[in-house]
């Protein structure tokens, strides 16, 4: 039993169970509750119960030879189960009500928070004989004294005794750097600088209490007190770092894969100080290294033969489309454990929790929300470049034969236009974030790519309108995909040369919003043609009783098409010899015909009275 090595990590469980069980959004009578629960569990667990009724049973003493993980956490439980007692007591006092026997109330915490110092005691007491024989590695020996260091520091504050409550919390800050220096994963990095972020406010009161004039450089307080008292506080601090960056070093890089990528913002890193962000975000990671890199145009187009052969497993397959489902599944995943840290901050009203000047939790969801939204507007996109890529229309003459032979599958333009309404969705939350609205070229840029989404539905919409014969809506989304485009070339005029967060999410390239113009405008002149074969061009014609326009006839027979002016005015004018070889036009068969003439009525050659008066009796 005296060999075996005991993992205990005094900071990390206190983290977790602080956090699960009321202390995030302040609740001391939920956690002090949970402590005195798991106080009982581990008592019976461990047979440490004081007898049954009212026979009490006195336990015998723990020796370093049967002192086990669960002995530690009962004594860590308690200290906590003290401290949560200590301060609903004081915050019972603070109340109106209570005003009568505040003083009771005060004198009570006093006592809880003593007795919670008590049992921190015992369990550094225990660590140490532990390390002694290495049974417990460095890094939880110095948790022990730093969880044993910060409440002592608290209960000093409390008694407002400053000067050693700001040494015994400047030593305890020392400590947790040094554990942040020399974690081996992310998780243990964040986890230290959480709870340096805890003390730092506290170190920052004590010295305003003790009129130091530079009270706001916790830093410099830190390197100060802690350079002077920290073997005074802690025996044979210098030996234990040491044994701490050996046991760092020696760890290798077997924990390599648990390390966080360093996230960086328009070139500033973005830190990331708590622990449940750690682990969500390295979901993210491991996920986002399942999706291959995005290739160039000359190795798609080299490759679409290949893709079309075999399938495609590239990132417009099945197994690439699947990959942006886990990304996008651990992304919202960190996104609420973001969203509830918020909560939890504004709730608490503890905005003072992260170092000065630092990019806070708020930062860490708005950009958490931009890399969901990112990823989904490329998952979306990947999927529209996947259907149109399905029907590749024909280069050829535009004959009706070669149209009918053309015809697209009636469900493709509507899924077309539902993506990319999910793209304008994504697009216009994206503009809405806190971080994009601080970047004028970012904001311009996301703004452009709105506009150019909304061209290309308008467009695609239209197309839905034309497979119907609904020319008239189909025309005024033309329109409106023209007025869009023309916004996307403004905006993008301002914003040339520079790269923001979105290029890379997505490319807008000047050829693209040239080629959706080039595609806009010959969409135009085909439902035009399309819409005057139809029905003559009106909104609400019925092509049975269509009727052809006026003189329609008169100019398709009557009417001699000069062809050589014609081919002359094209620049296509023919030769003299071909002009003089050229047969006489056939004459329609309606000009052949011979009519007959009119016959005209005869005008009377007698005049005079005669011819007058001869009508009246009948006279010719």
């Amino acid at each position: 039993m005296s060999d075996s090595k005991v993992s205990f990590q005094a900071l990390q469980l206190a983290n977790e169970h602080r956090s699960a069980y009321g202390l995030r959004y302040n609740d001391v009578t939920r956690y002090r509750k949970h402590c005195a629960n798991r106080t009982h569990r581990l008592r019976s667990t461990l047979k440490m119960t004081h007898g049954k009724g009212r026979e009490f049973k006195k336990l015998p003493p723990l020796t370093t030879d049967v002192v086990k993980e669960g002995h530690l956490q009962l004594l860590l439980f308690e200290a906590e189960r003290a401290w949560a007692y200590a301060q609903d007591l004081i915050a019972q006092s603070a109340r109106p009500t209570n005003e009568a026997h505040a003083g009771t109330l005060r004198h009570s915490a006093t006592g809880r928070f003593r007795r919670s110092v008590h049992w921190a005691t015992q369990l550094l007491s225990h660590c140490q004989a532990l390390h002694a024989v290495s049974r417990l590695s460095a890094e939880n020996f110095v948790q022990a004294i730093v969880y044993t260091l910060i409440l002592n520091g608290r209960f000093l504050r409390y008694r407002d005794d400053f000067e050693d409550a700001l040494v015994q919390l400047s030593v305890a800050r020392h400590l947790l750097d040094e554990l942040a220096d020399r974690a081996d994963t992310s998780r243990d990095q964040a986890l230290a600088t959480l709870f340096a972020d805890e003390i730092g406010p506290e170190i920052r009161y004590c010295a305003h209490e003790l009129g130091r004039e530079k009270a706001y450089d916790v830093d410099a307080i830190v390197a100060e007190l802690a350079k002077e008292h920290r073997n005074d506080i802690v025996e044979g601090c210098g030996s234990l770092l040491q044994k701490l960056k050996q046991e760092s070093d020696g760890s290798g890089h077997s924990e390599a894969k648990k390390r966080l990528r360093v996230l960086m913002w328009e070139g500033q890193p973005i830190p990331v100080r708590n622990p449940e962000l750690v682990d969500v975000l390295l979901k993210v990671q491991e996920a986002e290294a399942k999706i291959s890199p995005p290739r160039d145009a000359t190795e798609r187009r080299g490759d679409k033969k290949k893709q079309r052969g075999k399938g495609g497993k590239g990132t417009g397959s099945k197994k690439g489309i699947a990959a942006y489902d886990g990304v996008l599944s651990a992304l919202s995943e960190a996104e609420e454990v973001a969203r509830k840290l918020v909560e939890a901050q504004q709730s608490t009203n503890n905005a003072g929790a992260s170092a000065a000047g630092a990019r806070d939790v708020q930062f860490v969801h708005a950009y958490i929300v931009f890399q969901l939204l990112s990823r989904r507007i490329q998952r979306d996109l990947l999927l529209v470049s996947a259907l149109l890529s399905s029907h590749q229309p024909v280069t050829g003459p535009n004959t009706s034969k070669a149209r009918k032979e053309q015809q697209v599958d009636g469900r493709l333009y509507p899924a077309v236009v539902k993506l990319l309404e999910t793209v304008v969705q994504s697009l216009t939350q994206m503009r809405s974030l806190s971080i994009v609205d601080d970047s004028p070229e970012l904001a311009s840029d996301v703004e452009a790519r709105l506009t150019f989404t909304k061209a290309r539905r308008c467009f695609y919409l239209a197309q839905c309108y034309v497979a119907v014969k609904r020319y008239a809506e189909a025309m005024m989304l033309i329109q409106h995909a023209t007025l869009h485009l023309r916004e996307t070339r403004s905006t993008l005029s301002t914003v040339a040369g520079v790269t923001t967060a979105v290029d890379a999410t997505y490319a807008l390239p000047p050829d693209v919003v040239d080629a959706l113009d080039a595609s806009i405008s010959e969409a135009s002149q085909s439902v035009k043609r399309e819409w005057f074969a139809y029905n003559g061009g009106t909104v609400n014609g019925d092509p049975k009783t269509y009727q052809k326009p006026l003189f329609f006839d008169i100019a398709l027979n009557y009417v001699q098409l000069d062809m050589d002016r014609l081919l002359e005015r094209a620049g296509k004018a023919p030769s003299k010899q071909n002009k003089e070889e050229m047969p006489q036009p056939v004459k329609s068969r309606r000009e052949e015909v011979v009519r007959a003439e009119t016959p005209e009525p005869s005008v009377p050659t007698k005049g005079g009275l005669s011819g007058l008066l001869g009508g009246w009796w009948g006279r010719k």
